[in-house]
């Protein structure tokens, strides 16, 4: 059984409640990142911040050009947009179970604890990753059902085109 440490990123990207929404806009464009997990000073987990999270709340401002919004993200303390009621998944927990989960609650990711802390963090990005490495081995397994050319005379025919007459 695959679990839930064998796939998650390690020591994800953080930051504090005090920080700001102008700080969660630069994490994710640094990192490449579209959820931020948010820890206290224990490095316990108080709430998380998605990259939608970020832009509603870029949206819901009355500031009408991009310096006034940029002063305007350095006042809002993630804390007032963080999501506080969090589902978050174990170390050893089931992978199968866990996409499931993330499915079925529609979620982009689950924050991984161990004793309280952060340990870590899964996201549907990570089970793309997993299952293009899977399609990958299967296709490395199945022979071809077809030859390449006969494949090409076979979309060839679907599309009514005939190459030997060239």
């Amino acid at each position: 059984m695959l679990t839930v440490l064998e796939c998650m990123t390690e020591s994800p990207y953080t930051l504090g409640p005090d920080n700001t929404l102008s700080d969660a806009r630069n994490s994710m464009r640094e990192h490449n990142i579209r959820h931020i997990p948010i820890v206290d000073d224990n490095a316990e987990l108080v709430g998380i911040v998605s990259q939608r999270d970020v832009l509603a709340a870029g949206d819901s401002s009355l500031v009408n050009d991009e310096q006034n919004q940029g002063e305007c993200d350095k006042r809002i303390a993630l804390s007032a947009i963080m999501t506080t009621s969090i589902q978050t998944a174990e170390e050893n927990a089931d992978l199968r179970a866990t996409a499931i989960r993330l499915q079925r609650n529609k979620l982009g990711c689950l924050p991984v604890v161990s004793n309280d802390k952060l340990v870590g963090i899964i996201t549907d990005s990570d089970f793309v990753s997993i299952a293009i490495n899977l399609m990958e081995q299967l296709e490395m397994v199945e022979p071809n059902e077809y030859e390449d050319d006969d494949l090409d005379r076979e979309l060839d025919d679907a599309m009514g085109l005939d190459y030997d007459d060239l």
